[in-house]
């Protein structure tokens, strides 16, 4: 199976275990209702950004979409691809890592993730620009940054691509 379709099936079955309508949904993900149709169907590959907004109007980590798909999901948005390698489920959190690229010259505006989550990120080549989209810090090889990630925050590549391993945690 492929990305799209299992990702759409993860999405339909999340919704719809949730009661939830697509029209509810898409009010509450402000992603379009017809794109969500697409999705759930298989017929649309998801971005990045149109995932996160699903996942957190459904309340469950990005990766409850992505994992257990065959070989590890990627997944795109405007400057960000993200492959996850690894999600840990605990009794108090849900624990993503994933092995992430900033294209060079791009910016990630990520709207806020349910409450309590963070983000860590350590940087494997380049120096990036994350965090707080009002105050983001500067991370650049072999460093470390965290930041919470129930606000607006950012991705930023300042010069050349970026390698970094971002790890999400989400309280249960």
């Amino acid at each position: 199976m492929d990305l799209a379709a299992g990702v759409g099936l993860r999405l339909k079955g999340l919704r719809e275990g949730q009661r939830m309508s697509l029209s509810e949904l898409a009010r509450r993900s402000k992603v379009g209702k017809a794109t969500l149709s697409e999705l759930e169907s298989g017929r649309r590959n998801p971005t990045l950004e149109t995932l996160y907004a699903l996942t957190t109007a459904l309340k469950v980590p990005l990766s409850s979409v992505l994992h257990d798909l065959g070989s590890p999901a990627t997944i795109s948005g405007d400057a960000v691809d993200a492959v996850l390698l690894e999600r840990f489920e605990a009794d108090t959190s849900v624990t993503e890592t994933y092995r992430i690229r900033i294209r060079s010259g791009a910016t990630q505006e990520s709207a806020a993730h349910s409450p309590g989550t963070t983000e860590h990120i350590i940087v494997l080549t380049g120096t990036a620009l994350v965090g707080d989209v009002e105050n983001p810090v500067l991370v650049g090889p072999g460093m470390h940054g965290t930041w919470a990630a129930d606000i607006p925050h950012l991705y930023r590549a300042q010069t050349g691509d970026v390698e970094a391993v971002l790890l999400v945690r989400h309280p249960r």
